[in-house]
């Protein structure tokens, strides 16, 4: 009979140990299995309200700016080559109006920098380059507008998270002078809040660099469209008039 108890007492033990084990397989599995928006909304979570909602504000905002100046910077884009193209057709048959009204057709701000031209082409070459140029600043300051928002939300949203990382420093080692012992567990949960707000401060950092830099570029890339085709503007008033 002991015999039999012992060999029954063993048999559910590693019934036990086996349901224990696939327990704890199931929840590893369960856990491998989140997908990678469920873990990044748990760890958010757990960096707290105050400094994580701030973070999360510049990304809005950050995002908010960038998704607007690339709708307007898209929009602003014109075929340069073609625009030059019919308004040296139409100066050729047309004049000077025949040019205004193709630009007034046209879109974006290469179109406006050469109505602004023909529009004083009457007053001669040099009233004509002097509006090109003083609205091509105009223009530049329209395709650069709410840009500097952007780089700000970039230099704040790290520097938020650094903040919170030194706040919940503080705070770990406020608990180990009250407590007067080192304890891991004691301080393990301020020091993940304080990293988590400096690692998602550096994500947002990282996501609205991207979109600032190539709203950068398509500026510069327009901005180069403008200056090549104010010298052409010149040159074809110049060719009209002889």
């Amino acid at each position: 009979m002991k015999k039999i108890s012992f060999t029954l007492a063993a048999a559910g033990m590693f019934v036990m140990g086996t349901t224990t084990a696939s327990a704890a397989m199931l929840q590893e599995e369960a856990e491998a299995s989140k997908g990678f928006t469920q873990v990044l909304k748990e760890q958010f979570i757990q960096g707290g309200p105050a400094f994580m909602g701030i973070v999360l504000l510049c990304l809005i905002l950050g995002l908010a700016v960038a998704i607007e100046r690339i709708i307007y910077l898209n929009l602003a884009t014109t075929n340069t080559a073609k625009l030059k193209q019919k308004v040296e057709d139409a100066l050729a048959s047309g004049g000077v109006e025949a040019a205004k009204e193709v630009c007034r057709n046209t879109k974006g701000p290469v179109a406006s920098i050469f109505y602004q031209g023909l529009d004083r082409s009457s007053e001669g070459l040099e009233s004509a380059e002097k509006a090109v140029v003083a609205y091509g600043g105009v223009q530049m300051g329209q395709l650069e507008k709410n840009v500097s928002w952007l780089s700000l939300f970039i230099a704040i949203a790290p520097m938020l998270g650094f903040m919170g990382t030194v706040i919940g420093m503080i705070q770990a080692f406020q608990k180990i002078a009250a407590v007067g012992n080192l304890s891991a567990s004691l301080i393990a949960g301020d020091i993940q809040v304080a990293l988590l707000t400096t690692v998602f401060g550096l994500i947002v950092a990282i996501i609205l660099q991207i979109f600032y830099n190539y709203i950068i570029a398509k500026i510069d890339s327009i901005v180069n469209d403008m200056e090549d085709a104010s010298i052409a503007l010149i040159d074809m008033l110049a060719a009209h008039k002889k």
